[in-house]
């Protein structure tokens, strides 16, 4: 009883330090396959193979309720504490390389997902991309900006120009 009351502790700690959970099906995965899987996502998730009774129990403590129907059969969860869309991608590759493992679907920012959810998810950009198309446009605009202010500037020195051009051909 006591293992399982730290169990569910820990779990319950992982749900509430956690930014998103990642709910995944892994029967007739070799061990192996489950460290390699581990392995690719391991910079921004920790995987656990997790009973279902204990992992509802954590979840609820969480205040988490979404996962409780996706909580049969052989479970696993992808734990997220860095880029959600990373560990999605990450997720969604491995299983086109192993069908074995299927996503049952997560919880992100307050909300369940579905398995179709965390697919489109795994179809955002990662952050660092995002990042550097925000930076970007804001260069765009800055450049932008600076042309609008030049503009009339240089045309009255053209204009400038043009009118000592004409007095001096004229005189």
């Amino acid at each position: 009883m006591a293992q399982k009351d730290a169990t569910v502790a820990e779990l319950t700690k992982n749900f509430e330090d956690s930014t998103a959970v990642l709910l995944t099906e892994y029967r007739g995965l070799t061990v192996a396959q489950l460290k390699e899987l581990r392995n690719s996502i391991r910079q921004d998730a920790d995987y656990a193979v997790v009973k279902n009774t204990l992992t509802k129990i954590a979840a609820n403590n969480a205040g988490i309720d979404s996962l409780d129907d996706d909580l049969k059969g052989p479970s696993a969860i992808a734990f997220v504490h860095g880029d959600p869309v990373a560990v999605a991608k990450g997720l969604r590759a491995f299983a086109k390389a192993h069908p074995l493992l299927v996503i049952k679907g997560g919880y992100f920012d307050g909300a369940p997902l579905s398995a179709e959810e965390v697919g489109k998810l795994a179809d955002l950009e990662s952050r660092e991309v995002l990042l550097a198309k925000l930076a970007g446009a804001f260069k765009a605009s800055l450049f932008q900006a600076a042309y609008v202010f030049n503009a009339p500037l240089s045309k009255a020195v053209r204009t400038v120009d043009a009118l000592r051009e004409k007095q001096e051909s004229a005189a």
